[in-house]
């Protein structure tokens, strides 16, 4: 006999129309679903083998399923996440509530709180979860960003707003979406922000004028309330680019302390920082982008640089672009140890080191 071809199914919609077209969910992956809805389609339908994850169960529906052969993953009541969304996230949903009652009540502070409790540390099932969230999240982003050329922007958390670097990173933002790219960045403060924004904004004039409000307050120390909080009023009256989503963030609640930015169509936050650098590097199929950044930012250069540096000698292998001469020369010398792996190898053909954002835009896109 062969295997089931598994399905998975992640709204009301397709599994009702699925449903509808076949007595059997033998296979079938229900993902995220309120499922009360559909008690009586179920209590009809062949349910061995079917698999549900997360969502809505009322009682009498699981111990129905489950006694005719199905298998049941319940979420952790106090897990704040659907560890089985089939979604990314919108900066709405992570920072839902914060007008009213403060940071803390977020989904996105008590996501962080409840990764970091002693009890889920040590918790198989709270590992798991963990687990199978960020391989939802994942799917999700691989969906967002099929069929578009992603260009990833690295760079430092800490630049601030309002200063000439965080300008320059979002006008870099904004030629990299209106060259047709989707722009993917860390997801966080500082340059990754300044990344999103531009790319998110309809025009160059959409991108100062956020610029100018947003220098109002530099950092999200000692306030991430400020911070989010005019940000996300920004955003409410940004012009935003039509034609498609092209501003993605990917942060992580490993780094707690970093909130994530607002300037994103699709936020896939990851608790695995592991998991979410290896997915930044990978999906930048388009070219990366390097600024101005510290230890994180060395971390993920030559993590990116290594898989150039393996890569056959007829795989064309995007450009890896690091932007300002003095710091990467002299500041934090990165790029000596990268021409040295390059000499005599495709990563050296790859390899550019300019003085301004613009420069690096105009690599990418060439």
């Amino acid at each position: 006999m062969h295997d089931p071809d598994y399905r998975e199914v992640h709204d009301a919609e397709a599994l009702q129309a699925l449903t509808d077209a076949s007595a059997s969910l033998t296979g079938w992956r229900l993902q995220g679903i309120d499922l009360e809805p559909h008690a009586q389609t179920l209590a009809r339908a062949d349910v061995r083998g079917l698999v549900v994850l997360g969502g809505r169960v009322p009682e009498d529906v699981a111990r129905d399923l489950v006694s005719r052969g199905a298998v049941l993953i319940p979420t952790d009541p106090t897990c704040p996440v659907e560890p089985f969304r089939a979604t990314l996230y919108s900066p709405f949903d992570l920072y839902g509530g914060m007008q009213s009652e403060g940071y803390p009540s977020t989904v996105d502070a008590r996501a962080y709180a409840w990764s970091r409790e002693t009890r889920t540390q040590h918790d198989a099932y709270a590992t798991l979860l963990r687990a199978a969230h960020d391989d939802a999240v994942h799917d999700a982003l691989i969906e967002a960003l099929h069929g578009r050329e992603v260009v990833g922007v690295m760079g430092g958390h800490a630049l601030a707003r309002g200063s000439s670097d965080y300008t320059d990173a979002a006008r870099l933002g904004h030629a990299l979406a209106a060259g047709g790219r989707a722009v993917l960045t860390g997801g966080g403060p500082g340059a990754m922000e300044a990344a999103n924004l531009g790319a998110l904004a309809a025009t160059p004039a959409a991108v100062e004028s956020a610029l100018v409000r947003l220098a109002e307050v530099p950092s999200f120390r000692p306030s991430i309330d400020e911070w989010a909080g005019l940000a996300l009023s920004v955003r409410e009256d940004l012009a935003v680019a039509e034609g498609g989503a092209r501003s993605f963030g990917i942060p992580t609640w490993f780094y707690g302390h970093e909130p994530p930015n607002v300037f994103c169509d699709g936020i896939a936050k990851y608790f695995s920082n592991a998991l979410r650098e290896d997915v930044l590097l990978a999906q930048s199929t388009g070219g990366l982008v390097v600024l101005p950044g510290a230890a994180g930012t060395v971390q993920e250069i030559f993590q990116a640089a290594t898989p150039l540096y393996y890569a056959p000698d007829d795989q064309p292998i995007p450009p890896l672009v690091l932007v300002d001469l003095e710091h990467w020369t002299e500041t934090v010398p990165v790029w000596p140890a990268l021409r040295a792996l390059g000499a005599g190898r495709p990563l050296g053909e790859v390899l550019h080191l300019v003085a301004t954002p613009q420069e690096a835009a105009e690599i990418v896109l060439r």
